[in-house]
């Protein structure tokens, strides 16, 4: 079910790279924040008649306070088709809905990287490091960059939360400050550097398109979970892994933690990260774990990681594909402070949730190491 509005753009608000923001008048009376993607819906402006989604806004759930628009009827001008113009290529991204998009795929028939990915079945033993919540990101690149400055390092965005790259301010910030070489979106998610139709041709195009280093892999923003073991979007980053191993790249489990989670079934180590990397994943990964840094007992970050040591020695005692990496913290605390993009999860910064983004940033650290380990070698 779709919960429509309609209403008249009273003001343009700040947005940010391939998106439009608008204040808007609502007919039925009231206002809203409506968020536009240009590429989908065109730009509006001030007194045009939109066309509004508010589903999820009057649920109050993950579009951050943002109706979307859906279509600026009255001025086809607007329209992102205007021109004529046939975009080349073959890859339909939200298929069969109402907003499918045509996009050139980097292993699309039509494009200039068709041979090169036809050939293509091996990542030369490139790290590839997954984890579940999209907001882990930054704190993987801090990581990466803590070890290895100049690593090429590409983000595969897959579909199981947000669809559209551009709704990510902290991708759009990563790219600006040169974090990431690029960004590949796979499967339904779409409005990459490049769009891939399945991980494997993503991972494969991070290595021998893009160049890369190593890759991060993570859902988009937002994460849809049921409180059930195993109906949980995060539980597609150990098909990930699987496929990082099938292809010959250096898998990195990523492993998700909080100290401040209201539930107790994410504090400490998620039972996410449990089922995707001890059931789902069925292939060998490295396991990096933070070590415990020196400190009262009583501390909550202390006490979070002495916690998650235990349990995550648990987890790759229960499953023979994983190995345990010892990773120390020193020095990741000044890195995740120093990224070009705020930290949060849930609502929860750096210094509300340290564990969560050190835990991250130690993966990260070790596929740097990797890196480097390899270059040397």
């Amino acid at each position: 079910m779709i919960t429509w509005r309609e209403g008249e753009v009273r003001e343009l608000l700040p947005g940010w790279d391939g998106v439009v923001v608008v204040g808007v008048d609502l007919t039925a009376g009231g206002t809203a924040r409506a968020l536009a993607y240009p590429d989908l819906v065109g730009t509006p402006v001030v007194g045009d008649r939109v066309l509004l989604n508010v589903t999820a806004l009057d649920r109050g759930l993950g579009t951050g306070g943002y109706a979307l628009v859906v279509a600026i009827p009255d001025r086809p001008g607007a329209w992102p088709d205007a021109g004529g113009t046939e975009v080349p290529g073959h890859l339909v991204k939200a298929r069969y809905t109402p907003l499918q998009a045509m996009v050139l795929g980097v292993d699309d028939p039509e494009g200039e990287h068709h041979a090169a990915l036809s050939a293509a079945d091996d990542l030369d033993g490139m790290p590839v490091v997954a984890t579940d919540l999209h907001s882990a990101l930054p704190a993987v690149v801090a990581g990466v960059r803590a070890e290895a400055p100049g690593a090429r390092v590409a983000y595969v965005m897959t579909d199981g939360a947000a669809l559209p790259l551009a709704w990510s301010r902290t991708v759009a910030g990563l790219r600006d400050a040169g974090w990431l070489e690029a960004a590949i979106t796979t499967g339904q998610a779409f409005g990459g550097d490049l769009e891939a139709v399945t991980v494997h041709t993503a991972l494969l195009a991070a290595r021998h398109v893009v160049g890369a280093d190593l890759a991060v892999v993570t859902q988009g923003p937002g994460n849809l979970g049921t409180d059930t073991r195993w109906g949980f979007s995060g539980v597609a980053v150990g098909e990930a892994l699987n496929a990082a191993a099938v292809l010959g790249g250096h898998a990195v489990a990523g492993l998700r933690v909080s100290q401040a989670d209201a539930r107790d079934r994410h504090r400490g180590l998620s039972h996410h990260s449990v089922t995707a990397f001890g059931r789902v994943l069925a292939h060998p990964a490295d396991v990096p774990v933070p070590r415990v840094p020196p400190g009262d007992p009583q501390d909550p970050l202390v006490g979070c990681l002495e916690r998650v040591r235990e349990q995550a020695g648990e987890l790759v005692a229960a499953a023979a594909h994983l190995t345990g990496v010892d990773v120390g913290t020193d020095g990741l605390l000044g890195e995740l402070r120093g990224a070009p993009v705020p930290l949060s999860t849930m609502g929860r910064g750096l210094d509300d949730d340290p564990a969560g983004f050190l835990t991250a940033a130690v993966a990260g650290r070790h596929a740097g190491r990797l890196v480097s380990a390899g270059r040397r070698g």
